[in-house]
């Protein structure tokens, strides 16, 4: 027996570390972790008897004050001896199992019970949010993710009867003297509850992961939460206002509520917190003088917008008529997102007769030179009526709509802006919702008739033809994605939809810049592409080089929450930018969203270049590896147990899909794994660094980490022939005297990356 010293705060076992040994604590205590709850363990307790039947910890150990641990190997058998011979150490073993199981099975009680009450706050928290903003005639905004979020449902919940099983248990192994205890009898009961342990803490994992899904609605680092709504509902109707008190202490109870949580940010807590507090003492002493009608005075004079776009587009009567009409109805709604029949049925009303006016609008500009602005605030924003907007929203839009900071130059278009490009041939319009090109279309029409063969070449030159296909298909289907909550989609600019200031979530060309540069600072090939280049004339035969292509950006005309990679090429040829859509107005994180995007690319752009084989493993590439991964994880002996577990989590909340299972990966493995915190397992994790390796920069960083070393190992063999091959082509171009082509000196220094 070994007894060995850790200093207090010394992390003793981390989870998913191989099990070698049972850890008796001689002095001292340790905090026992694991997703949705914790423990404390002291003097005489066991480490590692709740996980004996697994190879690996599935709960970290840390030493909280200066401790001692007395270590008895326990694999290969030596535990049932270990039982047999040491009658003592047995009665320690097993009365620690117990203590520890119960205080388990009362976290998971308490997590449940918490759960439960959570959500009713959630769901009673919105309810008075929407009374305060009917009563103030203020807009009700619906925050995304809150739709979706249901009152707690699990596949496999902890059997009822557990506790008490466990209970009856402990006392009879009470009234069993350790030295009449059956070695073998022990060792079993060990291994059933350790499996029992691992089933309630799986289940509190899907506990924690439930209710941190509520803790961000409640208060996110992307300011789409509970604790806006009501901070800014307080700010508009003032700190002395009938509701103001009612407002303030439902937000001091929503910090109450959050402080404690473990799954929130402490430090974006406290910023959030201090923010308000210094807003309200500002709005205090101010004497609450609406900040809307501050800005007033300000406000251009934007009566009858909706007459002025009318009256542009020149529809026909009845097409004016039914918009105004519904217009006016949509505006007289209390709750302008609400999921009601009525309510669903004018949204979609309004969804028709837009697009409508759009499309006739649009070929009317296309030989205007003088578009007048309200005209261009409905193509690049949705607007349509100054009140529907907001007085504040619509002076900024109106701000803003002669220098919109979008940039073809750099391939960010606004979506009239690419409208324009596509009808003067610039670029061609992109696919429909069921994959088919334009050309691919029209072939389509004369195939089932509804062309002739005289009418299809005339028609695929047909400019106005190509936009009205862009603006039936792409722009239509895309505008509704990127606003992100399909279910009370409308396309027109409703102060209802701004969940965040306007001017800070305005998407410009420099804020896509410097994402996408950010994301390959990290991954720095994601948007190079493999050609092939040939120079015999030089001695070149054929060499294979990696092309830049960085995508084209369509920026919708939505306040949205959600990025759409469209289509990975454009037609067939491999060297055409990608089409990613953005809302114009992004509520959620510009960054985050692109790093998304990014993922989605690069799984699309595999499956494009290996076609049918892209789940093939013999053919080894991104997809047939990871799909295999995901296919046979059940198997993987690389994989522990718990790690099983939580792939089997992250199916369900992929919905099975290993597109978006990989997505989700590609995002840990940029923003976490690239920042040195790892949250891949090792297969994952290997598949990534293979084919979405690192920067040399931090590849550099990450070398001490043994987590990475094996597979850097494997990359840098490789990674060193191919820079050996292109200095001997180098060298060799030297001594022939010819100079070395461009291509071949950018794809060096693309290696050196």
């Amino acid at each position: 027996m070994a007894v060995k010293e850790f200093p207090a705060g010394s992390q003793l076992i981390q989870s998913e570390q191989a099990i070698a040994a049972l850890h008796v604590i001689a002095k001292g205590s340790v905090r026992a972790s694991y997703p949705g709850g914790e423990f404390y363990l002291q003097k005489g307790d066991v480490i590692g008897v709740c996980e004996l039947f697994y190879d690996s910890y599935f709960i970290s150990y840390q030493a909280t004050e200066d401790t001692a641990l007395a270590s008895y190997p326990c694999a290969n058998g030596s535990l049932s001896e270990l039982l047999r011979t040491k009658s003592d150490l047995s009665n320690l073993i097993v009365s620690s199992l117990f203590r520890q199981l119960q205080d388990i099975l009362d976290q998971y009680e308490l997590m449940r019970f918490d759960c439960d009450n959570f959500y009713q706050y959630l769901m009673k928290s919105y309810s008075e949010y929407c009374r305060f903003t009917a009563k103030h005639g203020l807009a009700t905004r619906v925050l995304p993710g809150l739709e979706t979020m249901s009152e707690l449902v699990l596949e496999e919940d902890v059997p009822a009867w557990l506790h008490q099983y466990y209970g009856q248990l402990q006392r009879i192994m009470k009234s069993i003297s350790a030295k009449s205890q059956i070695a073998d009898f022990v060792l079993g009961m060990l291994l059933k509850a350790s499996q029992d342990v691992y089933g309630i803490i799986s289940v509190s994992r899907e506990l924690y992961d439930y209710k941190a899904d509520i803790v961000n609605l409640l208060m996110s680092e992307n300011r789409l939460d509970f604790f806006d709504l009501y901070a800014s509902t307080l700010y508009k109707i003032g700190a002395h206002s009938e509701d103001s008190t009612a407002i303030t202490a439902a937000l001091g109870t929503m910090m109450i509520q959050l402080e404690s949580q473990d799954s929130i940010d402490k430090d974006m807590y406290q910023s959030r917190v201090k923010e308000y507090k210094e807003k309200l003492e500002a709005l205090s002493q101010a004497g609450d003088a609406p900040a809307d009608q501050a800005a007033a005075d300000d406000v251009p004079d934007l009566t009858g917008s909706l007459h002025t776009i009318l009256l542009y587009a020149q529809c026909d009567e009845e097409t004016n008529s039914a918009f105004k009409a519904n217009i006016e109805k949509y505006s007289k709604l209390t709750d302008k997102n609400a999921s009601d029949d009525a309510c669903r049925k004018l949204r979609l009303t309004l969804t028709k007769l837009f697009y409508e006016v759009y499309s006739n609008a649009f070929f009317k500009s296309l030989t205007d030179s003088n578009v007048p602005k309200i005209v261009r605030m409905f193509f690049n924003f949705g607007y349509v009526d100054e009140n529907l907007a907001g007085l504040e929203n619509a002076a900024y839009l109106y701000s803003i709509v002669d220098s919109l900071p979008s940039d073809p130059s750099r391939n960010v278009y606004t979506a009239y802006e690419w409208l324009k490009a596509v009808y003067e041939g610039k670029k061609a319009p992109c696919r429909n919702e069921f994959d088919n090109d334009y050309a691919a279309y029209v072939h389509e029409l004369k195939v089932t008739g509804k062309i002739t063969a005289a009418e299809e070449t005339p028609m695929l030159s047909d400019r106005n033809k190509q936009v009205q296909f862009e603006l039936d298909n792409m722009f239509q289907s895309v505008n509704k994605i990127t606003f992100g909550r399909i279910s009370i989609f409308c396309p027109i600019f409703s102060e209802s939809n701004v969940l965040k200031d306007l001017p800070d979530s305005l998407v410009s060309a420099d804020k896509i810049a410097a994402s996408f540069e950010k994301i390959r600072a990290t991954d720095f090939g994601a948007y190079y592409r493999d050609t092939m280049y040939s120079n015999p004339d030089i001695g070149i035969a054929k060499e294979s080089i990696g092309v830049e292509i960085l995508p084209d950006v369509i920026l919708m005309p939505n306040v949205g929450i959600r990025g759409v990679m469209w289509q990975e090429i454009e037609g067939r040829k491999r060297t055409t930018p990608s089409r990613m859509m953005l809302s114009l107005f992004q509520m959620e994180d510009l960054g985050n969203i692109l790093v998304r995007l990014t993922g989605e690319y690069r799984w699309e752009m595999c499956k494009r270049i290996q076609g049918a084989r892209w789940n093939d493993v013999s053919e080894p590439s991104l997809t047939s590896e990871y799909f295999d991964y995901i296919q046979f994880y059940k198997k993987n002996r690389e994989l522990s147990a718990d790690a099983k577990d939580k792939v089997k989590l992250s199916m369900q909340k992929a919905k099975n899909s290993y597109k978006e299972m990989f997505i989700r990966d590609y995002e840990s493995w940029i923003i976490y794994e690239g920042a040195g915190s790892p949250r891949l397992n090792k297969v994952a994790r290997t598949i990534l660094f293979t084919h979405c390796p690192f920067a040399k920069e931090i590849r550099d960083k990450l070398k001490a980490n043994p987590l990475y070393k094996e597979t850097m190992d494997r990359y840098d063999i490789k990674l060193s022939q191919k820079v050996h091959h292109m200095n001997n082509l180098c060298q060799k171009l030297k001594n022939t005297g010819v100079e070395i082509p461009e291509e071949i000196t950018r794809q060096r220094a693309y290696l050196l990356k």
